[in-house]
């Protein structure tokens, strides 16, 4: 049995160092977001797949025999492509979704669906730490009035989109007194975050609720009707019974 992982996030680098360890017969997939990510220890492949044929044609061609997704929780589209395809080829598939975050006592959010829906809420000069990605950066065109920061892992290869933006390169995991002193050194207004979930993450949650900065917490898209656990060690037991 080969099994084939879908990476990219901190469930994915847990399951597959257990993987590896047991001398398991897996390959791991990164999307290739970053350009130096962390080694799975596993024989791991980095790119795309060339859409949904040629992810059709590399499960066949591979041998894969099931397929764990451990990706993203906003990367739904490939979470409903392998899912269908698994389904179509009779290929076992799970999804590690991790929960989603609720507010707590002291938060001040605003749960949207749609980035372009931010400025809806937004007062014109608002410094808005965007921790949303640069894949979306696009869609905070309306924005145009307040100053906009947003994290990124890697250098810019190109400049920010807009006039009013810049990018903070930085690695995560950042501790909540590193958010503190970010938030607090750049006199950000409010945080827009996509409801990732996650402990690691949710130090920018925590230190945005310490300085009352309001955050715009984006919701989840539509996940697959697919079975789905929440935890690393949820996932390794099902990879268990395969």
């Amino acid at each position: 049995m080969t099994l084939l992982l879908l990476a990219g996030t901190g469930e994915a680098q847990v399951i597959a160092r257990e993987l590896a360890a047991e001398g398991r017969a897996a390959i791991a997939s990164l999307a290739g977001a970053t350009r130096a990510p962390k080694p799975t220890g596993l024989p791991t492949r980095i790119g795309g797949f060339g859409g949904a044929e040629g992810f059709r044609a590399y499960l066949t061609d591979a041998g894969i025999s099931a397929v764990l997704d451990a990706t993203h929780p906003f990367a739904h589209r490939i979470s409903a492509r392998s899912a269908r395809i698994c389904h179509e080829l009779g290929l076992p598939y799970c999804q590690v979704l991790r929960p989603a975050w609720e507010p707590e006592t002291g938060d001040d959010w605003t749960m949207l669906d749609h980035e372009e829906q931010a400025a809806d809420h937004v007062a014109p000069g608002s410094t808005v730490f965007l921790a949303t990605g640069r894949q979306t950066l696009a869609r905070f065109a309306n924005l145009s009035s307040c100053r906009l920061i947003c994290r990124q892992i890697d250098p810019p290869e190109a400049p920010f989109p807009f006039p009013n933006g810049e990018f903070l390169i930085g690695r995560p995991p950042f501790s909540v007194a590193d958010e503190i002193n970010t938030f607090s050194r750049l006199a950000v207004d409010w945080l827009i975050v996509k409801n990732a979930g996650g402990e690691v993450p949710r130090t920018k949650l925590h230190a945005a609720r310490q300085l009352a900065i309001p955050v715009i917490m984006l919701n989840r898209p539509r996940q697959p009707d697919a079975f789905r656990v929440e935890t690393a060690c949820q996932a390794l037991d099902w990879v268990a019974r395969l």
